[in-house]
């Protein structure tokens, strides 16, 4: 083996090979930082606190006083909704829907009174909900109810309510530990329930229950005021940025909110601009291996009447391959070694910058990036060595 890794020195090219290096280096760090960068983008517009997918939009119909004066309805028909279906951006359509029974809800704090509230109950399919928790499940019969609360309901109590009442301010964590009393009447029945508050959100105001819960309250406890027909909708769709979205809302005299509309317009953007930084940087990958290839093959062409004389006198190919293939493998774990530490060190500086305005970011695992760096490796490291190990081959069968 040391005959041909004498051969190999005598016929490096180093400029060649840190060309190969860097651009290799370069292209797998944009892939790295790319998929890294989009996870931590997402965990920020993502937070504990949002339970609804970035391109979910919430739909209703505008509210004019000529509406309230002649008493029309601003519930979506079956018919409007199957048209809605029917539209090309829409990937998945759902109702909300609203309670038919009085809800009446109380909870004690500690050297208080008891605070109690009316209030409401809506439900939307369960497919549209993203709730990191077993719980977000109703069985017949239960005494309790899982509750999503809006966070700024919260943030009305702790900075409204609560500091005029004297009462103590809440954390999610303790709210979510508390147990609210619920009584629901209607149809001339009445039931007391357990609330557990299991998430909340700062993207949709409303008080969620499960879909099961609702379906079963409103036939067991309707009182026949709300109507069947739901008056808001919820799609996700393909693209928010396409405009036949905003085309179709206001010939129909729909409405969403902007501010929704405009955080999925951004999301997709991102992905979209993310996915073209990962692609240049897989080009750039793609091309530094095509490099370095390139440089093994001439190292093999310069010195193939040399191995043609070790492959005569009982060098087996693998083992004439074996130098070459060392050399670009272990060329690709530095560059992979490298890209990491590259990595974690621009990582830090950016995730400082998105905790200085979300100190509550919970910053996601580096895992999914180590394992396409590892998958990057494995696969262009087989491909290298399956290239040497045939064109030494083609040697030793004199075909080049």
């Amino acid at each position: 083996m040391k005959l041909v890794w004498k051969l190999l020195r005598q016929h490096i090219s180093i400029p060649q090979f840190l060309g190969f290096f860097f651009a290799n280096l370069v292209g797998v760090v944009i892939i790295l930082l790319g998929v890294q960068f989009y996870n931590d983008i997402q965990a920020v517009y993502n937070g504990e606190d949002s339970f609804m997918k970035a391109d979910y939009l919430i739909v209703n119909k505008k509210i004019g006083a000529m509406n309230t004066i002649a008493g029309k309805s601003n519930a979506f028909t079956d018919g409007e909704i199957d048209e809605f279906k029917s539209q090309g951006f829409v990937e998945k359509l759902g109702a909300f829907t609203p309670s038919s029974f009085d809800v009446r809800a109380s909870f004690n704090i500690e050297g208080f009174t008891n605070f109690s509230t009316d209030m409401f109950f809506e439900s939307v399919p369960d497919e549209f909900v993203d709730v990191a928790s077993d719980e977000w499940k109703y069985d017949e019969g239960s005494t309790d109810i899982p509750i999503i609360l809006p966070k700024n309901y919260l943030d009305l109590y702790n900075f409204g309510y609560a500091q005029g009442k004297g009462l103590p301010k809440l954390s999610e964590g303790i709210l979510g530990a508390m147990k609210l009393k619920v009584r629901i009447a209607g149809n001339g029945k009445q039931g007391d329930f357990d609330g557990k508050i299991v998430g909340f959100s700062s993207r949709l105001n409303t008080i969620l229950v499960p879909e099961s819960f609702m379906q079963w309250a409103n036939k067991e406890y309707s009182n026949g005021i709300s109507s069947k027909e739901p008056t808001r909708l919820i799609m996700e769709v393909d693209n928010p940025t396409d405009d036949a979205i905003t085309s179709y809302l206001q010939d129909n005299n729909y409405e969403t909110d902007e501010d929704k509309l405009d955080a999925s317009k951004t999301t997709f953007m991102l992905r979209v601009i993310v996915s073209i930084v990962m692609a240049i940087g897989l080009v750039i990958s793609i091309l530094s291996f095509y490099i370095l290839m390139l440089s093994v093959f001439l190292l093999v062409q310069k010195n193939s009447s040399k191995l043609e004389n070790l492959l005569l006198i009982g060098y087996s190919p693998a083992k004439v391959s074996m130098p070459y293939q060392a050399l670009t493998v272990g060329l690709n774990v530095l560059v992979l070694i490298l890209a990491l530490v590259i990595l974690f060190a621009v990582r830090s500086i950016y995730l400082g910058m998105f905790e200085s305005f979300f100190p509550d970011l919970v910053a996601p695992s580096v895992l999914p990036s180590i394992i396409v760096g590892v998958v990057l490796l494995i696969v262009v490291s087989i491909f290298n060595i399956i290239a040497v190990h045939n064109k030494v081959m083609s040697i030793w069968k004199r075909k080049d």
